[in-house]
């Protein structure tokens, strides 16, 4: 209780003394940001945390490897959905959520997977930046593999793997299974597929060019799982 009221007291105080942060969100990637709708699982996480922190947010949408480049300029102050694996100089805030992350393939191509290596067999297709942020088997296997892709729309993995272009998706399935409602009548998202659970979960953080951005989000972040916000806004997207 005394931690819940020294959290309150002191998200109070930053909130007094706001200051702007530009912050870099990726593409649309339902149920955890919806491009457009200022909202989403992780973007409602990240504002609340940043904003109970004191930092008064501006969002701007692009695809990763864009908004890592806007962060190395100072066009932005910060970015979302990284970590301190990402190649980037910067300062990193407390983990916010955590994305578990899978390889699949349609069942009828009867793949055997057992481990990241495996994949250097395959054409494989993630998500921008993945090389860096799944650890550095995965980014062993991304060098030596020259069926390797990295596509910064998630709907356009749905359409590669239903349609067969590709052998393996590395995707969450949260996000492949939604843009299913967007691609159905484009391809067959019947097909039965077969998921491979090689990869641990990975955690998320802000990435930030200043030092005190990050420590001012980090404890937002953790007044907001104190008091009960942080869980209020997974049972928003519950059912998604």
């Amino acid at each position: 209780m005394k931690l819940l009221w020294a959290l309150c007291l002191l998200s109070f105080s930053l909130m007094g003394a706001a200051q702007d942060l530009r912050l870099g969100f990726g593409t649309h990637k339902p149920p955890y940001v919806f491009e457009g709708e200022a909202r989403g699982l992780e973007y409602d996480i990240v504002v609340a945390a940043a904003q109970r922190g004191g930092l008064q947010v501006a969002v701007q949408h692009a695809p990763q490897e864009r908004l890592h480049l806007m962060l190395s300029r100072g066009q932005i102050d910060a970015i979302a959905t990284t970590n301190e694996r990402s190649g980037v100089s910067a300062f990193y805030s407390d983990v916010y959520i955590e994305y578990q992350n899978v390889a699949v393939a349609l069942r009828s191509r009867e793949l055997k997977i057992e481990r990241i290596s495996d994949l250097r067999k395959y054409s494989v297709n993630a998500f921008q930046r993945a090389r860096n942020l799944l650890g550095p088997e995965f980014q062993k296997m991304a060098e030596a593999n020259p069926q390797y892709r990295e596509e910064a729309f998630q709907i356009a993995r749905n359409r590669m793997l239903y349609s067969g272009r590709v052998d393996v998706v590395v995707t969450n399935m949260r996000i492949l299974r939604y843009f299913n409602r967007e691609v159905y009548t484009q391809v067959d998202v019947s097909q039965p597929l077969t998921l491979y659970p090689i990869f641990p979960p990975t955690g998320y953080r802000l990435g930030c060019r200043r030092q005190a951005d990050c420590e001012r989000f980090s404890q937002g972040l953790a007044a907001i799982r104190a008091d009960g916000e942080y869980a209020a806004i997974e049972r928003r997207y519950a059912m998604h």
